[in-house]
């Protein structure tokens, strides 16, 4: 096993606000050390001192447990010291404004910001009030970049590359941030996107983003090597969007005879799930599908964006 990250490619990036802004020898250099950290956290003591004069702040200002978690726990892993934020037990209570509260961390001392907000350009907008690292863990239905390239990772990983494969993405295009990232990332790596769902959760702009649409999941499942269903937030049936989940797991859930009459494709979900909603629970719990896989990988690539942001390239 390599003793060390990898560190031949010239790695330019101060932040990861999108993978709008990363090339696909950027990307695919972060899934390279991905595999590295993926070793470690295999070894009976999952640690490394790399980051441990480092202070990071995980500013939350919206709810999230699984993306919050793996980042807590991919930073103490490296020995960094964590500093958790959340808005609702914060002077934002009191009227802080954003730039206030981040100007006030950052003089602190910190070296690096891990912010999720529910308005898109949040992790913009800190880099022009700040000099620490931002890391965006999800602005709005803007985008996901760490959700996307664990899961890039984790395509890799079960099929051995990226290049050529045709991904199926299942669901609630329109409100979500992770498909936003995934499309961008996967394009860029010479994959084939189709997206899949009801009318109503298309939005205007993605057919320009180079994929193909289809409202059939017979059609996509009997093409795809990958099929990737979205979680469907269960406040968007208020909305009207579509008539029930009942209905919406008739017409769009993947299910155990969709696994047996297409024998080939892979099943994932960035969670959580809406098990009988997304996918049938047994659909879930097969060997068809590597969503735990995700989870740990989810890990790894965080761990390795740690890294990559925190300028040891530079020092080692």
């Amino acid at each position: 096993m390599n003793m060390k990250p990898y560190q031949e490619y010239v790695f330019n990036q101060r932040h990861l606000l999108g993978l709008t802004d990363y090339s696909a020898d950027d990307i695919h250099f972060v899934l390279q050390n991905a595999a590295y950290f993926r070793e470690v956290l295999n070894r009976p003591v999952p640690k490394l001192p790399t980051l441990r004069d480092k202070t990071i702040v995980n500013l939350f200002y919206e709810n999230s447990t699984r993306t919050r978690i793996s980042f807590e726990l991919a930073q103490k892993r490296m020995g960094a010291d964590v500093v958790n934020f959340s808005s609702g037990s914060s002077s934002v209570k009191k009227g802080e404004s954003l730039k206030d509260t981040i100007q006030n961390i950052e003089s602190m001392k910190i070296d690096m910001v891990v912010v999720r907000h529910e308005s898109p350009g949040v992790p913009h907008f800190l880099t022009r009030c700040v000099d620490a690292a931002i890391i965006n863990a999800g602005d709005g239905a803007h985008e996901h970049p760490t959700q996307a390239l664990l899961d890039m990772f984790s395509m890799q990983q079960r099929m051995g590359k990226i290049t050529g494969l045709k991904v199926v993405i299942i669901g609630d295009i329109l409100h979500s941030r992770v498909v936003r990232s995934n499309i961008i990332g996967l394009i860029k790596l010479g994959a084939e996107v189709m997206i899949c769902g009801p009318k109503t959760m298309m939005p205007v702009f993605v057919q320009e983003m180079g994929v193909t649409i289809s409202h059939n999941l017979e059609e996509c499942l009997a093409w795809c090597d990958v099929a990737m269903a979205l979680r469907i937030q269960l406040e968007r049936q208020d909305q009207g969007l579509f008539p029930s989940m009942r209905e919406y797991h008739e017409r769009f859930g993947i299910k155990m005879e969709h696994l047996e009459r297409y024998p080939d494709f892979v099943v994932m979900h960035p969670g959580p799930i809406n098990r009988g909603v997304e996918l049938a629970s047994d659909v879930a719990d097969s060997n068809r599908a590597i969503i735990l896989n995700q989870v740990t990988n989810g890990l790894a690539v965080r761990m390795a964006v740690l890294y990559l942001l925190s300028g040891r390239m530079e020092e080692g």
